[in-house]
């Protein structure tokens, strides 16, 4: 099996090295808006040259947490960048990762500080686990990524990690939502019940006549795509200025073909209203969220 690429993740923040050290270095800042750890607790040092030793816990749900321990190597500092390497390590039987290393740099530039990563980590489970880590691998990478995009917007335009996390999952949601609901519509009652009512309706317009059915499998098919467009692109404004003008047409349509199914419980004014309310709440909510795509994930070649 081949070796698993260690995780690199880079990101441009607009400010000064010293506030995006404070904000990376210090424990009580720093477990605020990396996904990766719920708690970081430094420990005291018997020495003053002895390398900093740290505990962390890592949230899994249903009450359940990860316990592991690190520790800082060595901090470099130059003219213009500063880095720190760490090492970290869990005895905790259902952790994935066994132990690991890696570094954080921190490098000035014109436009501001150019904050990297890259670590890498050995798991547990012998084979299996590392299976299962080509899924778990790159969901970390992602988190990284996304985290550092949060700290971002923490330090540049002050948005508090707490709030980038409740706007995230209400961006999450709001996508799954439109996107349950255009491929259900696509494909329930177009594509496999067509005879509980959809088909009934076509035909009482009197269009596609002898070919109600083909309409209704490639309208269901055309519903799913764009249904599954919610899961990729979700962020695109474009997206949901084409979600509004499709569900007015649809909706239009329908009162000209059966005008008393907006009468009736369930119907087409309320899921068109409510589809647009979650499209109008996507476009404002999409403006300054993190977003991993924003960080490089490749290192350059220059470093």
């Amino acid at each position: 099996m081949m070796k698993s690429k260690p995780i690199y993740v880079e990101t441009l923040i607009k400010s000064d090295i010293e506030k995006v050290w404070e904000y990376t270095q210090n424990p009580d800042i720093h477990e605020q808006w990396d996904l990766r750890f719920s708690n970081i607790k430094y420990l005291l040092k018997e020495n003053e040259n002895d390398p900093q030793r740290f505990l962390y816990t890592t949230n899994i749900g249903f009450g359940m947490s990860l316990a592991g321990k690190g520790e800082s190597k060595k901090t470099i500092s130059k003219d213009d960048e500063r880095m720190s390497s760490l090492k970290f390590w869990t005895d905790h039987p259902l952790s994935l990762i066994k132990e690991g290393s890696g570094y954080w740099k921190y490098v000035i530039t014109d436009s501001g500080v150019t904050f990297l990563t890259q670590y890498d980590y050995e798991t547990r489970f012998g084979f299996v686990g590392k299976l299962v880590d080509k899924l778990f691998r790159p969901l970390m990478g992602w988190a990284t990524a996304w985290s550092f995009d949060c700290l971002r917007l923490w330090i540049e335009k002050e948005i508090p990690p707490s709030i980038s996390f409740i706007r995230s999952i209400l961006h999450y949601v709001v996508s799954f939502v439109l996107a349950f609901i255009w491929i259900y519509q696509g494909l329930v009652p177009k594509i496999l019940y067509q005879e509980a009512g959809e088909l009934a309706l076509l035909k009482g317009t009197g269009w596609f006549q002898g070919q109600e059915e083909v309409f209704l499998y490639t309208l269901g098919a055309i519903q799913i795509v764009f249904g599954l467009l919610f899961l990729c692109f979700s962020r695109k404004k474009w997206l949901h200025i084409i979600n509004i003008l499709a569900l007015v047409i649809l909706g239009f349509g329908a009162l000209m073909s059966q005008g008393d199914v907006f009468f009736a419980p369930f119907n087409p004014t309320t899921l068109t209203v409510a589809m647009i309310g979650y499209s109008v709440m996507a476009m404002l909510n999409i403006r300054d969220l993190p977003n991993a795509a924003n960080c490089k994930r490749k290192r350059s070649g220059r470093r």
